[in-house]
């Protein structure tokens, strides 16, 4: 989750509800209320102000509660707030707070957890990676950077139940970020109690939401979510119980299905194929992307725009989405995927509008010519490469296909470098890698929550790349033309534009999530833009 959060016009995609609605009717009484679920990769953090990948918010998402829950329309219903008031030109809000609301160890859920949640992100002792996204609340940028005190972020407990918060401008989509498990509360309690063991295993955790966490150890890839019995909606909440499996294979997930051990799966390849006509397939396009990302503080030759090109030339995102991943993904018109808005004025996609086809084109023979230009011009004869990337199935695919593809290049050696997931996100946002394949899944459906990663001073630029003009198109989104949608909108197209032109990284493609899923589980709540997968409502039928 990357940018800092700006003002201005916001689209968010509707969620879709899978496999029937969330009614629990007549048909699941007497049934086993468990779900069993399958992962790809293994749980980071269950720390709110630590998490940064779309697994961790999807389990915080599911054992806490914040303000708001978006429902299955992808509108921002309340949850722990019961009003809301907007004063101040739309900088000031105030929150009636939910009361006889209870953590799962008994204490009470107050206004107070709210300010230290938000103060312990925005606090750069915890170094929280996704701080920027407070930036809108008064003062957390200075926080953040160490220039003011934490007592002066824009919030406060004006009582035990009513809540208020300060933001430096107003930010039209704010309802909707605070669904996101980064805005909600934490229980200063249990991180006094547990310190720096706190979210790094489910003893060292406490919940306010549908389910607590159970046996994860911090490091094992078995766990499960059980009901909260002390959760405010329980009533609402029908499963017992959710049993979650780390498979990094598909091949392992797919026979754990068909033995009928899971309720879930993900697909790859030719699973895909093979099960387009199965009752139980879905296939989705979350705004979820891939991209190979070249360090320049690691690689001098990377900070040449031909090197840069030419390595982007040499990938034919045709077929590796079509030959390798198999798996519906499609290859990507630029950085920014689709679903992330669309023009206020003529309506046109913004991936459509702001593409720039030579930077996800592929054409060896030009790759080859400006890898000849930009070894004249650094002074290098070859590269000889490391390619980190994670242990699962797809990512080793796709990790093989780059490495045949360029090391078709003159002088190029590529290595491959598999670790687990958790590992990478690591060696990642330590900038500890020469190349990696990044991925990356939208908070809400706008650009903007794409292109900040490539910002100067972004937590997660960790390729170096720097380019003025693009900071200031996005500055002028922000800050200037906040309140003008159709400006606003060209200042991002144009940066989009400035980025791929610079071939600042290079995109490769969205990813398709196509899954199993027996038909009598129902009423999942699927939001393809934010936190995907919401169990509060989902049961199972006979």
């Amino acid at each position: 989750m990357k940018g800092k959060v700006v003002l201005g016009f916001s689209i968010v995609a509707s969620g879709l509800i899978l496999s029937g609605c969330g009614n629990q009717n007549d048909s699941s009484k007497n049934v086993k209320q468990v779900l069993n679920w399958t992962e790809n990769r293994e749980l980071a953090t269950a720390d709110i102000s630590k998490a940064t990948d779309t697994l961790a918010f999807n389990f915080l998402m599911n054992t806490q509660e914040g303000l708001y829950r978006l429902d299955k329309s992808g509108t921002p219903k309340g949850a722990l707030a019961t009003k809301t008031t907007i004063t101040n030109g739309g900088k000031t809000y105030t929150f009636d707070l939910r009361k006889g609301v209870k953590w799962s160890d008994g204490s009470k859920v107050t206004a107070k957890d709210f300010v230290y949640s938000w103060q312990r992100t925005v606090n750069p002792k915890t170094a929280s990676q996704d701080a920027f996204y407070l930036n809108q609340v008064k003062n957390a940028e200075a926080i953040n950077s160490g220039k003011k005190p934490v007592s002066s972020l824009g919030i406060k407990a004006v009582s035990d139940y009513k809540l208020q918060v300060n933001l430096t401008k107003p930010v039209t989509y704010f309802k909707k970020l605070l669904a996101w498990p980064l805005f909600y509360p934490i229980n200063q309690k249990a991180v006094d109690k547990y310190g720096k063991k706190y979210g790094t295993a489910a003893q060292y955790t406490v919940s306010n939401g549908p389910f607590v966490l159970k046996k994860w150890t911090g490091t094992n890839k078995k766990w499960s979510l059980v009901k909260n019995n002390k959760y405010w909606d329980k009533k609402s909440v029908k499963l017992n119980q959710i049993n979650e499996l780390v498979a990094e294979s598909t091949t392992t997930s797919y026979n754990l299905y068909n033995s009928k051990k899971v309720d879930e799966t993900l697909l790859s390849g030719q699973q895909v194929k093979n099960n387009k006509n199965n009752p139980d397939f879905v296939k989705r396009l979350p705004t979820a992307t891939s991209w190979l990302e070249l360090n320049q503080t690691k690689v001098k030759a990377f900070k040449n725009v031909n090197i840069r090109k030419a390595f982007s030339l040499a990938v034919n995102r045709k077929q590796l989405t079509n030959n390798v991943l198999q798996d519906g993904s499609v290859p990507l018109k630029g950085f920014v995927p689709s679903q992330m808005g669309n023009n206020p004025k003529t309506g046109q996609a913004f991936n459509d509008e702001a593409s720039v086809p030579s930077a996800v084109s592929y054409d060896l023979t030009k790759a080859k010519k400006l890898l000849k230009k930009g070894y004249s011009q650094t002074g290098e004869h070859s590269l000889n490469l490391t390619l980190l990337t994670s242990d699962t199935d797809s990512s080793k695919d796709a990790a093989e296909f780059l490495q045949s593809s360029l090391e078709k290049l003159p002088g190029v050696k590529v290595t491959i470098s598999s670790i687990p997931f958790v590992q990478l996100i690591s060696r990642q946002a330590a900038k500890n890698y020469q190349m990696t394949v990044q991925t990356w899944q939208s908070v809400f459906a706008d650009p903007i929550n794409f292109l900040d990663v490539y910002e100067k001073g972004a937590s997660y630029n960790t390729s170096g790349y720097d380019n003025p003009k693009f900071d200031k198109l996005l500055d002028e989104a922000e800050n200037k033309y906040g309140n003008q949608p159709e400006k606003r909108w060209q200042k991002l197209v144009d940066a989009e534009k400035t980025l791929m032109n610079d071939q600042g990284t290079i995109p490769l493609y969205q990813s398709a999530q196509s899954q199993l899923l027996r038909t009598k589980v129902k009423g999942i709540v699927y939001n393809p833009a934010g936190v995907p997968f919401d169990w509060k409502t989902t049961y199972i039928s006979k």
